[in-house]
């Protein structure tokens, strides 16, 4: 039977050697070979969700970065982007999930270096010439395919299963060997994953697969192409015969559930109907975690959720206005099931009524970035895709993804990072502590936060060693308290800037609880903030921490602000009786957008509704509390 041309292009790439790749030493691999401590030390950086050129889309909209290249760029090397553009992180990372995805992994990339005479489909072969016309071209090609995804309107020759299960394999094999290759224990960590790209209708429901293991497990598996599959239950089934087959273990993040049009976070079972304890259970222990921010936007909370917070609706505009593809458009009644501050109500509500919350989930953020390059910094910042990397038009550019046309290129942030409170720079260690939520998200500068939860903290605790008397006494973020303290749970909270980064403006605690009447609430707390004596709050509200941006020159002064905050914080508030959870909020002082380095840079003059200064923040996981 004659191959088709994405295959015989697939198998002719796999055959070419990379040369002249710098490539670490393979001895000494295992993590045993790492001491860890007794309990977490230190925060490591990452980013969980990065896209490299075997990403359908990704290859689709220009990028021509390998995950070798990927991977050289977050251990700190240069490296010069798909555009040219020489980039290199300020500060390494200390672990990187390359999560291309898994529906036609390396496909677009085939049919680009195909032979055009093999390419019999008509629809294909226009594909193959607008990619070959240049990065424009590429990019309405990509634009199609995409929108062709979101109406199940693929051409047959591009869902050949036989043909893309070959394909896959190989390209799949061939990451494990470069991810191998760089993984490096106790200095940095090279995780195995996909992302299961579920997006039926074109409502973001995407999960990345993180594997604890190394290739001797994960060869056995490739990833598993989601197509037109609708609920998630395939690739939670995947997970588990994984697992029950090899001994290994494996967990999934869900992300960009504020493009999911209310699917992510459902009240019921998926297609209707009340939600099982099962299910919940299922659900709570495969997805431990959750990105809640990202370059299509922060999935925090919105105003319309959450009026009475000042701090809520960061990286919600042009993200509100219909799902990923933008073929369906939002109504605000979408928004519970989107929002994880409302997720975390929910699961209360759920577990009131089952006995298990399916959304018991730890936060962190990652990019998502289609450049290979793993930048959440503002004044680095490499855009979405290879199409608006660095360029003087990109932040009025209309994103065409698919059939959207509604969002702009201003509208991206330079977000996110996972901070993960680890016991060494391994797999193993840093899979556990996204498993048990010990992690939190940030917006993208590299504060160090850290939260512990007990019954007898006071003020003096802050003054001998805290971090020791958190894990003996109480429980970190994303932890969970028993019934039966004494009076009021208390809270050690402690906040530190970003080394290089702006100083922090207040520390907030944000609870949600469900009250005797069964409704499900929530309420802010201001606990600390800068220049407290001076900054008296009014009418419940701590006045603004002040502004010194100037956006002319994209620069910003710390006069203002501090570079540390914190306090011990007891819930004033607190009702044994009801279930609550409590997560911490910390904000940084005013600081320049992406789109003002830009300006600067490219000399622009941009219309008013574009945001040029922001504050960035950091969202802990929860600390939860139930009755007894």
């Amino acid at each position: 039977m004659r191959k088709t041309a994405l295959f015989a292009a697939t198998m002719l790439m796999g055959s070419m050697l990379v040369a002249g790749c710098e490539r670490v030493d393979q001895a000494m691999r295992g993590d045993t070979k790492v001491a860890e401590t007794a309990y977490p030390e230190r925060v490591y950086w990452g980013d969980t969700h990065l896209h490299t050129s075997n990403s359908v889309d990704a290859f689709g909209f220009g990028n021509r970065l390998d995950p070798e290249a990927a991977l050289r760029f977050a251990r700190g090397e240069e490296v010069a982007s798909t555009t040219g553009t020489k980039a290199k992180l300020a500060r390494p990372l200390d672990f990187l999930v390359i999560a291309d995805h898994a529906e036609g992994l390396g496909a677009t990339k085939a049919l680009y270096e195909a032979p055009r005479l093999l390419i019999t489909d008509p629809t294909m072969r226009r594909w193959y010439d607008m990619m070959h016309e240049g990065p424009e071209g590429s990019q309405r090609a990509m634009a199609e395919i995409l929108d062709a995804r979101g109406r199940n309107a693929l051409p047959e020759a591009m869902l050949n299963q036989a043909d893309a299960a070959k394909r896959t394999k190989s390209v799949w094999n061939d990451h494990i060997d470069t991810v191998e290759r760089y993984n490096e224990p106790g200095k940095f960590t090279a995780f195995l994953g996909f992302e299961y790209t579920l997006m039926q209708g074109g409502n973001n429901l995407h999960r990345n697969v993180i594997f604890r293991d190394g290739p001797d497990r994960v060869k056995t598996v490739t990833p598993i192409d989601p197509t037109y599959k609708a609920t998630p239950d395939e690739i939670w089934a995947y997970m588990e015969a994984y697992e029950k087959a090899t001994g290994g273990k494996v967990l999934a993040i869900p992300h960009n559930s504020n493009l999911s049009n209310g699917l992510m976070f459902e009240l019921t079972q998926p297609g209707g109907g009340p939600m099982t304890a099962d299910y919940a259970r299922r659900r709570a222990r495969l997805e431990p975690v959750v990105e809640v921010t990202q370059i299509k936007g922060d999935s925090e909370s919105h105003p319309f959720l959450s009026p009475n917070d000042e701090f809520s609706g960061y990286g919600t505009a042009g993200w509100e206005l219909n799902n990923l593809i933008g073929n369906q458009p939002k109504v605000p009644g979408m928004y519970a099931g989107e929002y994880v501050r409302e997720a975390l109500k929910r699961g209360l509500l759920i577990e009131q009524r089952t006995g298990v919350n399916p959304y018991k989930f730890g936060m962190i953020g990652s990019t998502d970035s289609h450049t290979s390059l793993a930048t959440a910094d503002d004044n680095q910042f490499f855009g979405k895709h290879s199409g608006n990397e660095p360029k003087a038009e990109r932040a009025t550019q209309q994103q065409n993804l698919g059939t959207n046309r509604n969002r702009f290129g201003w509208q991206y942030l330079a977000s996110g990072y996972a901070g993960v409170w680890a016991k060494a720079n391994t797999r193993g260690a840093i899979f556990d502590a996204l498993m048990r939520k010990e992690v939190y998200a940030t917006t993208g500068p590299r504060m160090t936060v850290r939260v512990f939860g007990g019954w007898d903290f006071t003020a003096g605790d802050l003054t001998g060693d805290w971090v020791k008397a958190g894990y003996a006494r109480g429980v970190p973020m994303g932890g969970e308290l028993k019934a039966g303290g004494k009076g009021a749970p208390s809270f050690i909270l402690s906040a530190l800037k970003d080394p290089i980064g702006a100083n922090l403006d207040r520390v907030q605690v944000v609870k949600g609880w469900i009250d005797r009447a069964g409704v499900a609430r929530e309420k802010v707390f201001d606990v600390v903030w800068s220049d407290m004596d001076r900054r008296k709050p009014a009418g419940g509200k701590v006045p603004t921490v002040g502004d010194t941006v100037d956006v002319m020159k994209a620069t910003y002064a710390n006069s203002i602000g501090a570079p540390s905050l914190a306090t011990v914080w007891r819930d004033p508030e607190f009702d044994p009786s009801v279930r609550a959870f409590y997560y911490v909020r910390v904000i940084e002082i005013p600081t320049p957008s992406w789109v003002a380095y830009d300006r600067l840079r490219f000399n622009l003059t941009l219309p008013p509704e574009i945001p040029l200064k922001q504050q960035e923040r950091a969202y802990t996981s929860p600390i939860w509390y139930t009755p007894g």
